[in-house]
């Protein structure tokens, strides 16, 4: 099985193909994953990786677009981001953007950015949460909405 790490960083997946736009060690390709045209070949890839790297990107449809390009059909995706009611979200001056626990519904079969990317079927979303006050409070705000119970 052949996976991608987008933006690995120094914390490659062991046996990935680590990209970033740093030339960090045991980075494989290095590329600004803000532009399109990702040195990567189509379909090449069985499994996507991308853990906190698209609350970073410029542009998320040119970054989502790369991945359909790159992922072999039936491919997984997986993508972790902070969620918006997180600190984290906000403590980080390069995150552009604050992502909710249906970020993602937009690039769905039959919504409208799927046409303009390539639709991905969601095989699973969830909100984890840490155990600091601010989690309980963001838990609190999540369950409200429906999306997260315990």
């Amino acid at each position: 099985m052949r996976v991608a790490d987008l933006g690995c960083g120094t914390r490659k997946t062991p046996g990935a193909v680590g990209v970033d736009r740093y030339p960090y060690p045991g980075v494989d390709v290095v590329c600004d994953l803000d532009k399109g045209s990702w040195p990567l070949e189509d379909e090449s890839f069985d499994e996507v990786v991308a853990s906190h790297v698209i609350e970073h990107v410029a542009d998320a449809l040119i970054f989502m677009r790369e991945i359909h390009r790159i992922l072999k059909p039936g491919g997984l995706v997986v993508i972790d981001t902070p969620h918006f009611s997180s600190v984290d979200s906000w403590t980080d001056v390069t995150h552009v953007r604050h992502l909710s626990s249906r970020w993602h519904e937009p690039f769905l079969p039959g919504a409208y950015l799927a046409e303009q990317v390539g639709p991905f079927e969601l095989v699973e979303a969830r909100v984890t949460f840490g155990k600091s006050l601010q989690a309980w409070l963001a838990r609190l705000i999540v369950a409200v909405r429906g999306v997260y119970r315990w």
